[in-house]
């Protein structure tokens, strides 16, 4: 909730009109009442007109920094290719026109990237936060909260998997061309796009970073196709995971303990549907039911209520930019067939 001194709803900007920005404007259009979507910006002006006119965006623009000048924004969602997130998002900051940045996952292309990212931001006063939805569903905080209190014991495995069966191999949907996914020049690729989501679950679920990882990776035209990751946590813990675009569609999470286990039934899912956390142990099995929620609208409620109330923001920068210091080395195991320290 708003407090009682702000008068007005925060005003939202999104930059990159492709598929994300479309949940994220549906979110602020439809089912949030804190923030409202008042302007647009994206390379094509077929993209935005046809953007703008679903959900009845005012301000569309084709320059950021005309946007910035014409516009009262308090928060910019930055929705483009991945590569270009850098860039974006210090020029918003060094403009001073902003509360906060919520930038799409990754974060960055490097460390490099994700520690100037974070210093501009700091420097600026601006909040930078990383679109990690699955950090604000009250099953997967459900699930931390348990793991934290000792419900299952002592962690030491946590398997994940997250398979988007995105067209068949060979399909005029699986081009560098037609989909920014397959595409290297654009920050394409399954690790990416979907396999941080997993690993970024494995170190929110142990509270530490990994020490030692190995990554096999199948390439496509250009970009990793699919992926497989093991990784060493302290104290012999381990997590790994295995990613996709073309294969049967999948998404499990397990995470085990010396005295149960937890079972995450939907755990990405980009929909509003019903998911269940299941608990097990020697005595009983219990599953937790949590009703249809959009993870989108939960991550952008509590963006406005850091801002409203000066809370900390669930995803701190240097936790993106540890997140992306295993993506480097993560990126280096696939190229060099080595296993990597941190």
């Amino acid at each position: 909730m708003l407090n009682e001194s702000t008068q007005r709803a925060y005003r939202v900007g999104i930059v990159g009109a492709g598929g994300i920005a479309q949940i994220h404007a549906d979110v602020l259009t439809n089912r949030l009442s804190e923030a409202d979507l008042v302007a647009i910006c994206d390379i094509s002006q077929e993209t935005i007109s046809r953007f703008g006119d679903k959900f009845n965006v005012p301000g569309r623009y084709l320059d950021l920094a005309e946007m910035l000048d014409n516009e009262e924004l308090d928060i910019v969602i930055v929705c483009n290719w991945g590569i270009d997130h850098a860039q974006t998002t210090i020029q918003i900051a060094k403009s001073r026109k902003v509360k906060a940045i919520l930038c799409e996952k990754p974060l960055a292309m490097n460390t490099t990237e994700a520690e100037e990212m974070v210093a501009v931001a700091a420097e600026t006063d601006v909040l930078l936060v990383e679109a990690f939805k699955f950090r604000h569903h009250p099953m997967h905080l459900k699930a931390k909260e348990m793991v934290d209190n000792g419900a299952i014991g002592d962690v030491f495995s946590i398997r994940s998997t997250l398979i988007t069966g995105r067209g068949s191999a060979g399909s005029a949907a699986r081009t560098p061309e037609s989909n920014w996914r397959f595409n290297k020049a654009k920050g394409g690729g399954s690790i990416n796009d979907i396999g941080c989501y997993c690993l970024a679950q494995a170190r929110f679920i142990y509270g530490t970073e990994p020490m030692r990882l190995f990554a096999h990776s199948h390439i496509g035209i250009e970009v990793d196709d699919r992926a497989a990751v093991l990784l060493v946590f302290p104290e012999n813990r381990i997590a790994q995971f295995t990613v996709g675009f073309h294969s049967w569609p999948s998404q499990v999470v397990e995470i085990n303990g010396t005295d149960g286990s937890l079972h995450m039934d939907k755990p990405w899912n980009n929909s509003d549907e019903a998911t269940a956390l299941t608990y097990q142990s020697p005595e009983v099995t219990t599953v937790m039911d949590f009703t249809p929620r959009l993870q989108y609208t939960d991550q952008l409620h509590h963006l406005c209520e850091c801002l409203s109330t000066g809370q900390p923001h669930r995803i701190p920068p240097q936790d993106s930019i540890n997140q992306q210091k295993v993506l480097d080395a993560i990126t280096e195991s696939m190229a060099t067939g080595r296993v990597i320290d941190l």
